[in-house]
């Protein structure tokens, strides 16, 4: 996590924090579903929306209890999206190990993703925090939203860049959106500055998505060479997109039929890959990722500047130049 070590010295305390309120909103008492729990505890990821909720909060005013409730609760909803993500996706792996389906079978992940959904609901609830109840519940219905539109285009293959763009504003930018809108929230009780800072996070969750696609061409496994889950899968994203939109409409035609009938086939596979490459499929991919991120380094300048902002800013350069 190196690369992301200055940003965390900026909240470090309410990191360090998060980690003893985030292990103790996952604990059960029953056996079985406290060792899955404890399995998804040890085996998290980077935890970068509660990035977005306490550098929100300290861009506004001072993090308190109710910054690491919101922490917590986007958290809460990104872990269960997964989990069931998982499910929908046939995936037996994330984060490099098994994932909870792959152990434990779809019956109990959708069943354990459920009760993570309903822990984080219960803590707003508990502490009475309806404005963040009523912002999750929101991030609950557009993301869910967004994987059902992207089912439907999947299958289909009928995707148009607008369409591309509402489904990750939904699926992936509102969390994000929703994190920098409730950290927000949680020190202030202004009802403009949520709405700001929902719309940055959302052009940033834009960006981030947009990077999560363009790796699907560029990462490489095992094997050495790109994954294409995507592809596998049948989810036409960004890259591929502007390659379909900008081919004759016989290539158009050839290439919706290698991805409805041979998306399995390593070959095919490699080779779209290698047409979005040559096409300028990555370059354009890049440059709307940029331009998201502008977007929201452009809004966040109009505030005072501050460690916190500054932070923010250096977040949102991450967010497109990881490596992961």
């Amino acid at each position: 996590m190196g690369e992301t070590a200055r940003i965390k010295h900026t909240i470090e305390k309410e990191l360090k924090e998060f980690e003893l309120y985030y292990k103790k909103a996952i604990q059960s008492d029953i056996p079985l579903l406290g060792t899955i729990l404890n399995f998804l505890y040890k085996t998290k990821g980077k935890q970068l929306r509660p990035f977005f909720v306490f550098l929100s909060a300290k861009l506004h005013g001072e993090p308190n209890e109710f910054s690491q409730l919101a922490a917590c609760s986007v958290e809460l909803l990104h872990s269960a999206t997964l989990i069931h993500d998982d499910v929908v996706d046939e995936s037996y792996e994330r984060r490099g190990t098994f994932s909870i389906k792959a152990l434990w079978r779809n019956k109990l992940a959708v069943l354990v993703g459920d009760y993570i959904l309903a822990k984080g609901l219960l803590l707003q609830l508990e502490n009475r925090k309806y404005n963040f109840l009523h912002l999750i519940s929101r991030a609950v219905k557009e993301m869910s939203e967004g994987e059902i539109l992207q089912v439907k285009k999947s299958r289909q293959l009928d995707i148009d860049e607008e369409t591309y763009f509402e489904i990750i504003r939904k699926k992936t930018a509102s969390l994000i959106a929703t994190s920098m809108a409730i950290g927000t929230a949680s020190v202030t009780d202004d009802e403009e500055l949520p709405l700001r800072m929902y719309k940055i996070g959302q052009d940033a969750g834009i960006a981030f998505q947009i990077k999560d696609d363009i790796f699907d061409y560029q990462r490489r496994g095992i094997i050495g060479k790109p994954t294409g889950n995507d592809i596998k899968e049948k989810k036409i994203t960004l890259p591929l997109l502007y390659v379909i939109s900008n081919s004759d409409p016989a290539e158009r035609r050839r290439i919706l039929r290698l991805i409805k009938r041979k998306n399995k086939n390593p070959a095919v596979v490699q080779e779209i890959i290698g047409m979005v490459k040559e096409k300028g499929g990555l370059d354009y991919a890049t440059k709307k990722m940029n331009e998201f991120r502008d977007n929201a380094v452009n809004a966040l300048m109009e505030f005072p500047e501050s460690e916190a902002r500054n932070s923010l800013i250096e977040l949102m350069d991450y967010i497109t130049t990881r490596q992961k």
